[in-house]
């Protein structure tokens, strides 16, 4: 099988990548969204997400497989140079190593952005998505205890952090 190719996000993305979310929402504890979300809130997701931060596609035979992307980690002013980081990959894609392609070109993305620390949270327990964080460089840094309720039970969150850069930049 070829690489993939990693690309920006298109408006046009937004029905395929959502395609590869819903089964996220729809059958596991990987996201806690309870309904999956529309198309067009899905564009909406991406739009607003490249408007400042990024997102990325990774792409085999003409058609998505995978995405990551950032996005704020908090709203307010202190936290502006810290980042929410996301990967998904379609289920008949995992385990290829598109999740790492995705994120070694998504982390540089950030960094020239300014950006100095990336976070991700990990519903408990996620073997895979802990062994694809770790491989690219993130240290675990606290568990959120039972801060998440689905599928009648509740669920911990692993917190994980990279570093992106030393300083924002002089003059953002």
């Amino acid at each position: 099988m070829t690489e993939p190719r990693i690309r920006d996000a298109t408006m046009e993305d937004a029905e395929a990548l959502l395609a590869i979310y819903r089964p996220f929402v729809a059958n596991t504890i990987v996201s806690f969204e309870v309904e999956a979300p529309s198309v067009a809130e899905f564009r909406q997701r991406i739009d607003h997400a490249l408007e400042r931060w990024a997102w990325i596609v990774a792409e085999q035979g003409g058609r998505p497989v995978g995405y990551a992307y950032g996005t704020a980690h908090r709203p307010r002013s202190a936290y502006q140079w810290s980042v929410e980081t996301s990967v998904y990959v379609d289920d008949g894609h995992r385990g290829m190593g598109i999740g790492k392609r995705l994120y070694a070109r998504l982390m540089p993305i950030l960094a020239d952005k300014g950006y100095c620390n990336a976070y991700a949270g990990i519903t408990l327990p996620n073997e895979a998505s802990i062994a694809l964080h770790r491989s690219v460089g993130f240290v675990p840094v606290g568990v959120f205890r039972r801060v998440g309720h689905k599928f009648g039970a509740w669920h911990d969150v692993s917190w994980w952090h990279l570093p992106l850069r030393e300083d924002p930049p002089p003059n953002p």
